[in-house]
């Protein structure tokens, strides 16, 4: 990962506003020095004048509050009362409790009374039906900066469905936990496209949800794209990692627990599509663990701590026939994590002989390549490829994307 300082020096003025696409989004803009606030105080503070007047459906969760504790949802239905028709809700419900992949069935809100509709369920595309009844699509999801995490997945999907029914859709941005100026890891192709890589970015994009809605409708990532507002923060800057905002973090999902979970998320969550290996789910800090079926803890600490990652250390552990690391990673890492995960996935296929790439089931292998986008990394490895190669080959890549989302970027 380049230093922050040449990353400050590449934003440029677009960084500061948004830019003028076609159909030309709106941002609502905000006070350059004021207090912190989230897109949905900013809104509250405007007395909800976007919606009012509007029928209105709102994408949310449990992760969803203002800066005062309040959830967005009734916030939003104390401030337009009938005018909130229905709720829409993404992976992992809209409590978080449900587990990653299950599917949810559309029920009763016991917090509004109002329908959730899934979509994570038969259908992830906001139906014709389930758009019926309103005028405008809201969303707020608190997202974690990761490329392969459903939830910007949901929001591309849904942008696309309301273009399709001639619903204006607003975005309530919030703070990419991980900060925005992180930029990492290989691009998707074509064919490996999938709700686990729906939009073509890297696997940390360094963008908020407001940012990624904004570049989707201007590069043309969905068929069509809808009459757009992001409501931006006041107060966030790039460099401004989840602690630096002060505001509690809700759980984004049962594996993300912590305000740090996407920093580990991320330097482990391709290597937990392997097989027999151990990444931590079910611990203290679930994907802050790397390890593997019979592996010696200390080789794979020996290897690790030859890798030269400023800002992460291991540890070596060893439970239910797995050893390995555990994983240290203090949240202003200049280390690139998503190359580290390639790198200690390489070794703990190298310390059992290959057996981590080779008993992999048909879907198995099919969810690791649209994770990471491609089957460069699981045929690389298997024909002996070494992981700085392929870090490598994402290289131009990933500069070529700085470059790219600089006219869409709301924050300095």
């Amino acid at each position: 990962m380049p230093s922050r300082r040449s990353f400050l020096t590449t934003s440029g003025l677009a960084a500061l506003t948004g830019c003028q696409l076609a159909p030309a989004p709106q941002t609502v803009q905000t006070a350059p020095n004021g207090p912190f606030m989230l897109g949905i105080d900013m809104l509250a503070s405007r007395g909800f004048d976007l919606l009012r007047g509007r029928r209105v459906g709102l994408i949310t969760n449990h992760t969803a509050y203002t800066s005062q504790g309040v959830m967005s949802r009734v916030a939003m239905q104390r401030a337009l009362g009938g005018g909130l028709i229905a709720l829409y809700g993404p992976e992992h419900g809209i409590d978080g409790t449900v587990g990653a992949g299950k599917h949810i069935a559309t029920r009763r809100d016991p917090v509004t009374g109002l329908t959730v509709h899934s979509l994570y369920g038969p259908t992830r595309k906001p139906t014709p039906q389930q758009l019926a009844g309103i005028d405008t699509l809201v969303f707020d999801v608190q997202d974690i900066g990761c490329r392969s995490y459903t939830y910007i997945s949901t929001m591309a999907v849904a942008m696309e469905a309301a273009a399709e029914q001639g619903k204006s859709f607003v975005v309530l941005d919030r703070p990419n936990p991980m900060g925005g100026w992180r930029v990492e890891g290989p691009p998707v192709e074509k064919r490996w496209k999938s709700f686990v890589s729906q939009i073509p970015v890297p696997y940390v994009h360094g963008m908020t949800v407001g940012e990624l809605a904004m570049m989707t409708t201007a590069h043309g990532w969905i068929a069509r794209s809808p009459r757009l507002t992001v409501v931006k923060m006041q107060g966030w800057n790039r460099s401004m990692t989840w602690r630096e905002t002060g505001l509690r973090w809700h759980a984004t999902s049962p594996n993300i627990p912590h305000a740090t979970s996407p920093f580990y998320y991320v330097a482990t969550g391709i290597l937990g599509g392997a097989s027999a290996v151990d990444v931590g789910i079910g611990t203290e800090n679930p994907f802050g663990y790397a390890g593997g079926s019979g592996v010696p803890p200390q080789a794979m600490l020996e290897a690790c701590r030859s890798l030269g990652t400023p800002g992460v250390s291991f540890s070596p552990y060893s439970r239910n026939g797995f050893g390995g690391v555990r994983l240290s990673i203090h949240p202003q890492t200049q280390a690139d994590l998503t190359a580290l995960d390639v790198m200690m996935l390489g070794t703990l296929n190298r310390l059992t002989g290959g057996r981590v790439l080779s008993r992999m089931s048909a879907d198995k292998t099919s969810l690791f390549n649209k994770v990471f986008g491609s089957e460069h990394l699981l045929h690389g490895l298997r024909r002996g490829e070494s992981p700085a190669s392929i870090i490598q080959s994402w290289q131009g890549y990933t500069h070529s994307f700085r470059r790219s989302r600089q006219s869409h970027l709301l924050y300095a």
